[in-house]
């Protein structure tokens, strides 16, 4: 079954006088509890295909419908809503917040919901202990590796039992063994805890993790 349908999608953008279109009719599907890498050139799309999944971006025309729901018709309020509760976005440059804690970091996305202290607290242990992080709950950002601070970027992203983890280059700063961690990190969450995953990257050995390649080449799907 297809979690996330992408139909007859069309996205292009306007730089001055110019219409740069990056998809075209482009259509696909990515089955419940798939781990799929998306790769390409910079350029071909594959940032702005995650954007299309999250809903912070909006198709030109076509449709994108994640677990049944038309994300791309969505008022603001009712998107942000639902991203809230179905979406965990992994940024390259992680985005933690350097004046909170690695459990303070996590803890934001529940702040939006209705959570009691507790079960918030109980839920926040939960996720960096599943990234392996339980001895760092009181360490800011700068206290932390690379490695690290992408580990509590996951696990702020797993915190809310999201429908789909979607990932921006997230070992493109990482060293080698650093990137390893986490790749095994992402297995598991899709091995183990059965999440669905797009992983957007360059690197070919990190798209060897994936159960699925696929390539976008200038916004068309490649052989």
């Amino acid at each position: 079954m297809a979690l996330v349908e992408v139909r007859n999608v069309n996205k292009s953008f306007q730089r001055d006088t110019q219409i740069i279109a990056v998809f075209e009719n482009l259509t696909l599907d990515f089955p419940e509890r798939s781990f799929t890498a998306v790769m390409g050139p910079s350029g071909s799309g594959k940032s702005t295909l995650l954007n299309l999944v999250a809903g912070l971006d909006r198709p030109t025309s076509g449709t994108v419908t994640v677990a049944g729901a038309a994300v791309s018709t969505m008022t603001p309020t009712a998107l942000a809503a639902w991203r809230a509760r179905h979406i965990g976005f992994v940024f390259q440059s992680y985005n933690l917040l350097p004046v909170l804690t690695a459990f303070q970091n996590v803890e934001l996305p529940l702040l939006l919901t209705r959570l009691s202290k507790k079960e918030r607290d109980e839920r926040v242990r939960i996720a960096l202990g599943v990234v392996a992080l339980e001895d760092r709950f009181e360490h800011y950002p700068r206290q932390l590796s690379g490695g690290q601070e992408q580990r509590v970027a996951i696990a702020r992203a797993i915190v809310s039992d999201p429908t789909l983890i979607l990932l921006d280059e997230p070992t493109g700063q990482l060293d080698r063994r650093s990137a390893e961690e986490v790749l095994s990190l992402l297995q598991r969450l899709n091995d183990e805890f059965h999440k669905t995953i797009i992983m957007v990257t360059h690197d070919a050995h990190a798209a060897e993790k994936a159960k699925q390649v696929l390539h976008l080449e200038k916004g068309v799907l490649a052989a």
